[in-house]
């Protein structure tokens, strides 16, 4: 449907996808279905984020290793799997009821003692379970499916997922404290940084040492870049301004982001939801196939699994664990910088503080990741859209209409908006949404590049600037050398577990238009 691998010559690619609606449904098919059901089981059990964003790599991994493995075994050229060994194939199984199958079961596992949650789950699988006719393809299908979602499970069984999650709290000014505007709990889920990534080979591979480089906590309280954060600059929003609660210096449309991008509180589909929302949508919008969202939603949600660690690690995994806005302009402690003056009383937009450290921010890191996939799988960041929030619909103090929608023209915006609206909301710092979103951009980019890739074919359009020419070869030879890899490229281009000048001989054959090694 779209040439998202071989481009040969100048492209220039512009997708536009308005809608009528925010919440129209993907054309429905087994695994835009479950997705849909994966939001509706999040509205209905709530919980963090980290554990959510677990269960969509778990499911939508187990569909994809199975639909791929069956248009594999039927001759189709598909894609690398994501699990090491997978059961064989019998002739004429069918794709949907493998798909049906490895969803529930993992689905199923995660959620066996909700009976809210497994009402819905349940419902999902007898509507697409009657609506296959019985026949040896569609048994041959639930047995495989059930197989391929067995592997998942077993391969996540010892992820550290429910490793030990105790926390002491600090008693340093700058040290991550509970909030006084609640919730009144331990920190969320400290452990998660600590988890086996789906893609990245460790959760620090990509972390930010924008604050570990100032040095002790101490060094960062008395440094001008703290104060900074705080009060502002010509250059930098300060949250003490931005996202007070009745702030003159926030903007009618930032308050209405803010809120937009929230979907912290339970009764959304929480932050990797509204993504998998806003892709369900572009899904429908490009009318994918079985296959194109098995993969879709596959590399996605193996991203915003690794994007949870990785934020997480960059909380809790380092000396500084930073205390949200709330305690820093309050200063619960003393933070002894004459830069900063004390407000006992303020208070974010927000009517609650997450309960985990600042640094850095987990939706600008979602936000990225979810951008750098879609910019990567469509060619082009120039995609708009227009969406909902679960937030207008639950939250209706607020005064916005239940149905009320935002447009984004790229990927790129929609991913910095939602970072900044968490600044604009009151409940973190510019620098948490700077480099949440390096962060996010980082591992997108490379679990992209690294997981579930066309089996014989390849990107000569390395550089991904829409043009197969010399600067690919260029790029290449850059990151082979160890320049600069912002798209965190697998530059053994020739797959042999070297990176050398056959890798170079094979780029230059493959721009030449001698095809892929």
């Amino acid at each position: 449907m779209f040439d998202r691998k071989l481009r040969k010559g100048p492209v220039a690619i512009m997708f536009a996808a308005a809608v009528t609606s925010a919440f129209t449904s993907a054309r429905a098919d087994v695994v835009t279905e479950w997705n849909e059901t994966y939001n509706d089981v999040t509205r209905t059990t709530g919980g963090a984020p980290c554990p959510i964003s677990r269960a969509g790599p778990m499911f939508n991994l187990a569909m994809f290793d199975a639909i791929n493995a069956i248009d594999r075994a039927n001759g189709a050229p598909g894609y690398e799997s994501y699990q090491p060994t997978l059961p064989p194939v019998a002739p004429g199984t069918s794709r949907e009821a493998a798909g049906i199958a490895a969803a529930y079961a993992v689905m199923s596992s995660l959620h066996s003692t909700s009976p809210a949650a497994m009402a819905l789950i349940n419902a999902r699988y007898a509507a697409q379970y009657a609506a296959i006719p019985d026949s040896a393809a569609k048994a041959a299908g639930i047995a495989f499916g059930q197989a391929v979602a067995n592997g998942i499970l077993a391969l996540r069984a010892n992820d550290g997922y429910d490793a030990d999650s105790s926390y002491t709290v600090g008693t340093h000014a700058g040290d991550w404290l509970i909030t006084p505007d609640g919730p009144f709990v331990q920190p969320f889920t400290p452990q998660w940084g600590n988890v086996v990534p789906w893609g990245l080979p460790d959760g620090h591979m990509f972390r930010p040492t924008r604050l570990t480089d100032m040095g002790t906590m101490a060094d960062v309280m008395h440094s001008v870049a703290y104060a900074e954060q705080i009060n502002g600059s010509a250059s930098v929003p300060g949250v003490k301004s931005v996202g007070e609660r009745h702030s003159v210096m926030r903007t009618e449309d930032q308050t209405e982001a803010a809120w937009f991008w929230a979907n912290d509180r339970d009764g959304t589909s929480k932050p990797p939801g509204q993504l998998i929302q806003i892709t369900l949508l572009l899904s429908q919008q490009h009318n994918l196939s079985l296959s194109e969202n098995a993969h879709l939603f596959g590399i996605l949600s193996l991203g915003l699994g690794d994007a949870c660690i990785a934020a997480w690690d960059a909380k809790y995994n380092t000396d500084i664990d930073l205390w949200r806005p709330i305690s820093a302009i309050r200063e619960t402690l003393d933070d002894e910088n004459p830069l900063t003056t004390p407000d006992p009383t303020w208070l974010p937009l927000n009517d609650f503080t997450p309960p985990f450290p600042a640094y850095v921010s987990g939706h600008a890191t979602f936000g990225a990741v979810h951008a750098a996939i879609m910019r990567r799988y469509f060619g082009t960041d120039n995609m708009t859209f227009t969406i909902g929030s679960d937030e207008f619909g639950i939250h209706t103090s607020l005064g916005y209409p239940a149905n009320l929608t935002r447009t984004f023209h790229t990927f790129s915006d929609a991913a910095w908006e939602n970072a900044m609206s968490r600044v604009w909301l009151g409940v973190h710092y510019v620098w948490d949404a700077v480099d949440g979103n390096t962060l996010g951009t980082r591992v997108g980019n490379y679990d992209y590049s690294h997981y579930l890739r066309p089996l014989g074919s390849c990107n000569p359009d390395v550089n991904e600037d829409g043009n197969v020419d010399a600067g690919d070869i260029d790029y290449l030879i850059n990151v082979i050398a160890g320049g600069t890899n912002e798209l965190e490229l697998d530059a053994d281009f020739n797959h042999d577990g070297n990176l050398d000048q056959g890798d170079v001989d094979a780029i230059v054959n493959a721009v030449s238009g001698g095809g892929c090694p």
